[in-house]
């Protein structure tokens, strides 16, 4: 396993829709491990692949490593079936654009269905783990935090 490079703002493939995974492959299940590592080593909660330099659409998310909990989640072509219309203002960072958070507005609630090397999920998501999902979805269809800013924050 291995930390990879970070792609940072503004690069082109940041601002690009990722495709969907056919299959789990060796190399992709050493794509996740590198993901992990690398988000981990930045000190991050989530880690969207176009974030390393690839296409296919996958995140990665620990919302409570930080905390002495570790819950790490793989998501392959992620789904976001629902949204709540509640919608909470807060604080978020990405590890592509260093040092500048932004107040977002997210729905409270999201249910994602995805995939892993285990299977089929579906699942509803609140609090930093709702955020997180929206955040590293984004990722996937091209959208950073300076996009949602200039909607007004709001997903």
């Amino acid at each position: 396993m291995s930390v990879l490079d970070i792609v940072l703002w503004p690069d082109a493939g940041l601002s690009t829709q990722c495709v969907p995974v056919d299959a789990i492959t060796p190399e992709l299940e050493q794509l996740i491990a590198d993901m992990f590592d690398t988000m981990y080593a930045a000190q991050g909660r989530g880690l969207a692949a176009p974030q390393v330099g690839r296409t296919e659409r996958i995140f990665v998310f620990d919302a409570n490593w930080k905390s002495g909990v570790p819950s790490p989640v793989v998501c392959v072509n992620p789904e976001i079936l629902s949204l709540s219309e509640q919608r909470v203002e807060g604080e978020e960072a990405c590890l592509s654009i260093p040092g500048v958070p932004m107040k977002i507005y997210r729905a409270s609630e999201v249910t994602l269905r995805w995939a892993d090397t285990r299977g089929m999920y579906t699942e509803s998501f609140s609090g930093a783990e709702a955020v997180i999902v929206q955040h590293e979805n984004d990722h996937l269809d091209g959208i950073v935090i300076y996009d949602r800013q200039a909607q007004g924050g709001v997903q």
